[in-house]
């Protein structure tokens, strides 16, 4: 089932119907296996998670070193099972119900453990008991924790500081950039020359900020949000089109009817309403809008490490390898193993496909790995402990190359990891009777791999896991 989730992710029905079209089933010693016989193997695997993913911590996690941690949700078909319910969309699949799944990994975003939650849990109540999990379950005794500001909010913090040995990095919410920037503390001119800066205040006592500002974000951001504007002003103008026709005349209609379209797309603060009987207007606020450009690519992160245990650099570096989590949550749910949607309804059954998908992600983040110089991946990932950590991150020239030319240096096409598998699958095992030799014993023979085939297979081989 993990080699399928990597390699055509579908129903356990149409698993067992898909191998027999693969070497696969044979391979593998499952020709006669059936659907339940797959169910039975997801209790089983169900019932070791505990000791795999104490394997897996003790493989890949550190004393005192990062462990990075996030939540996300996938949309659920049905409404019987109870982890099922109604909580913050991901998905964007208005009227389903999901589930909730945290990830821990390394800092190099390799999976150790998943736990289930029900699709109404809140990000920051998970954090804690993954945790005690760490100290207790894996025998982690120091840690950094790594997570964004949703999940180690300040309550979380507080908590944080009653166990020993915790550390953590995760950044402020923008309303408490916006006070930071009002008060003076964060001052814009310090980014005329420089673009991080470290700095404490009384706010928050015994942690390190940093302040970084990116530029290239800071536009992003302006652009988005003047089409997100000149958006609301569109939907906002139909509205006092209608007014002014006399197809909306009274004030509570008319205020319904704003209501739907105002924060359409998250700027309703920008604006001034005058709503009232058979009149309608509007205005928008510079001021307000100035106020949240200044907060354009700026981000602040916090922490309970001193900086001789880790500088200002490596905090924000270490933050954002959270990107890293957001990654596998990617691959969870797109096209590579397809986690969405469920249709389990058992409780276990569906704790044991998430854990199922989170091994197939394992075995695949190896594959990659491996693959980086056959794939259009970047193979210089020690940079990313170099390069500036308030800037864009950027591929290496080697990496663009790759990218530009789509050939490697041998003139051969890169791949990506699924046309490579897809190229692996030509090889194929025939099974051969001498011709005119009715009644002879049958044989199999192999087709040869070519030498893109064969480097892939090679470097697969020399893996070290």
């Amino acid at each position: 089932m993990v080699a399928a989730r990597i390699l055509h992710p579908e129903s356990k029905l149409a698993t067992t119907r898909w191998w027999h079209t693969t070497t696969l089933a044979a391979g593998l010693d499952v020709t006669d296996t059936t659907e339940d016989n797959l169910y039975q193997a997801m209790n089983w695997l169900l019932k070791r998670q505990w000791r795999i993913e104490k394997k897996l911590a003790t493989r890949h996690l550190k004393e005192g070193g990062l462990v990075l941690y996030d939540l996300s949700s996938s949309y659920f078909e049905g409404v019987t099972c109870p982890l099922a319910a109604r909580g913050h969309n991901r998905d964007k699949k208005k009227g389903k119900l999901q589930v909730n799944y945290g990830l821990l990994t390394d800092q190099r975003g390799t999976p150790v453990s998943v736990s289930v939650f029900s699709g109404d849990t809140g990000d920051p109540t998970t954090l804690i008991p993954q945790v005690k999990r760490l100290k207790e379950q894996f025998n982690i005794d120091s840690l950094v924790l790594v997570g964004d500001r949703g999940m180690i909010s300040q309550t979380q913090i507080d908590k944080l500081k009653g166990i020993e040995d915790v550390d953590w990095i995760t950044a402020l919410r923008s309303g408490q950039i916006r006070k930071l920037v009002e008060d003076g503390t964060i001052k814009m001119s310090l980014f005329d020359e420089r673009n991080l800066f470290e700095f404490s205040h009384p706010d928050f006592p015994l942690e390190r900020l940093m302040v970084c500002r990116n530029p290239l974000m800071a536009q992003h951001r302006s652009r988005t949000r003047k089409s997100l504007i000149a958006a609301t002003v569109k939907e906002l103008e139909k509205v006092a089109g209608m007014v002014g026709r006399g197809k909306l005349n009274a004030k509570e209609k008319i205020g319904l009817r704003v209501g739907k379209v105002v924060n359409k797309y998250k700027v309703a603060k920008h604006f001034q309403l005058v709503v009232e009987e058979g009149r309608f207007t509007y205005h928008l606020l510079p001021e307000k809008v100035a106020q949240e450009a200044a907060l354009h690519g700026l981000y602040v992160i916090r922490t309970s490490l001193s900086r001789e245990r880790m500088d200002e650099a490596d905090v924000v570096r270490n933050y954002k390898r959270l990107s890293n989590v957001e990654l596998a949550f990617r691959s969870f749910k797109g096209i590579d193993l397809r986690v969405r949607p469920i249709h389990h309804h058992l409780e276990d059954r569906v704790r044991a496909h998430i854990f199922l998908c989170m091994l197939a992600y394992y075995v695949q983040w190896h594959m990659k790995e491996a693959w980086r110089e056959l794939l259009s991946s970047d193979q210089d990932q020690h940079a990313k402990n170099t390069r500036d950590p308030a800037a864009p991150a950027l591929r290496s020239a080697k990496a663009l190359k790759k990218v530009h030319r789509r050939r490697l240096n041998d003139g051969t096409q890169t791949h990506s990891f699924h046309t490579l598998l897809m190229e692996l699958a030509t090889i194929v095992r025939n099974t051969c009777r001498r011709k005119g030799g009715v009644g002879e014993p049958r044989f199999t023979m192999t087709t040869t791999a070519n030498t893109k085939q064969k480097q892939a297979l090679e470097l697969i081989d020399t893996l070290v896991v």
